[in-house]
């Protein structure tokens, strides 16, 4: 089983609708520990990844990719533009030329465009962001090269959302958050919430 070009598509536009939908939430927690922005820019910036969709139709994986990193660094203020906009350009580069992904594939693309994160971000596992939402995935990821695409999707789903709860009581070190000290304790990462629903998104395009 392969994630095809159409799927990554449909990933975005999953993507974009997700964000529409849990702006107010993301916004939320955003307003607990940030700068009450994270909402609205995510929504913003994957409604313009949707403009661009129509016009990606006839292109490669990579492309895609590309395109949507660059959109999203045009697009979206605060730290979330340059991360989500490095981890699509940085994905991009293994699967430039590619019409479809095998998971070995799928994984090094999704591996690629979180060094990216890292490299920007400087953010390590425990730091309370979304780098712990994507190390949960990357793991099982990895754990089940060789099994079935969807049943490595829903286990990195489902680890995802246990890394995403696991930010709540740890105190943050990167970003705004980080300035509140002790009172980050008992907050859920609004990145790691974001990256949660980006990767549920990819496996609900990938099993359709």
């Amino acid at each position: 089983m392969t994630i095809t070009k159409q799927q990554i598509l449909q990933w975005l536009e999953l993507s974009a609708e997700v964000f529409q939908a849990e702006q107010d939430f993301l916004t939320d927690l955003d307003r607990e520990i940030g700068d009450a922005d994270h909402g609205l820019n995510m929504n913003r910036g994957f409604q313009k990844v949707k403009d661009k969709l129509p016009s990606l139709a006839d292109k490669d994986i990579g492309t895609i990719l590309k395109t949507t990193g660059m959109t999203l660094l045009s697009s979206i203020g605060g730290a979330s533009g340059p991360l989500y906009g490095t981890f699509f350009i940085r994905s991009a580069s293994s699967v430039m030329a590619k019409e479809e992904l095998s998971l070995a594939e799928l994984t090094q693309m999704l591996q690629d465009g979180v060094d990216g994160i890292v490299q920007r971000g400087k953010a390590e596992v425990g730091d309370k962001t979304m780098v712990d939402t994507w190390d949960g995935i990357l793991a099982c990821l990895k754990e089940k090269q060789g099994t079935v695409m969807a049943d490595a999707l829903d286990c990195a789903v489902a680890e995802a959302e246990k890394a995403m709860k696991g930010t709540i009581p740890m105190q943050a070190k990167k970003g705004r958050a980080s300035y509140l000290g002790e009172r980050s304790i008992g907050h859920q990462d609004p990145g790691a919430t974001s990256t949660y629903l980006m990767f549920s998104a990819l496996r609900n395009a990938s099993v359709q």
